[in-house]
C-alpha cells in the first residue's frame, strides 16, 4: 500500500482530528491514501465514521499500537 499524504494530528483532541481529516482528504485527488497518525481514543471510532459518511474509505481497518491511532483512508 503507498500512502500519498500522511496526516500526523497527535496531541489533538476531539473534534479535530475528524475536521483535519477531512479538509486534508477534500484537497487530495480520488484515489489518493491518507494515512493518519492520532492519540485521541475518541478519534478510534470517530474518524472512520465521519469518513465514510462524507464518501471517502477506509483502505484497511484502524491500527492501535499503545495510545497511538493509523488509518488508511482512501480519497
Amino acid at each position: 500500500m503507498s500512502v500519498d499524504y500522511t496526516l500526523d494530528i497527535r496531541g489533538e483532541s476531539c473534534p479535530y482530528p475528524v475536521i483535519y481529516t477531512l479538509e486534508t482528504l477534500r484537497d487530495m485527488k480520488k484515489g489518493q491514501l491518507l494515512q493518519v497518525i492520532a492519540d485521541c481514543p475518541a478519534a478510534f471510532r470517530n474518524v472512520p465514521e465521519e469518513v465514510v459518511k462524507h464518501g471517502y474509505t477506509m483502505a484497511q481497518e484502524p491500527v492501535r499500537d499503545g495510545q497511538e491511532l493509523t488509518l488508511y483512508i482512501r480519497a
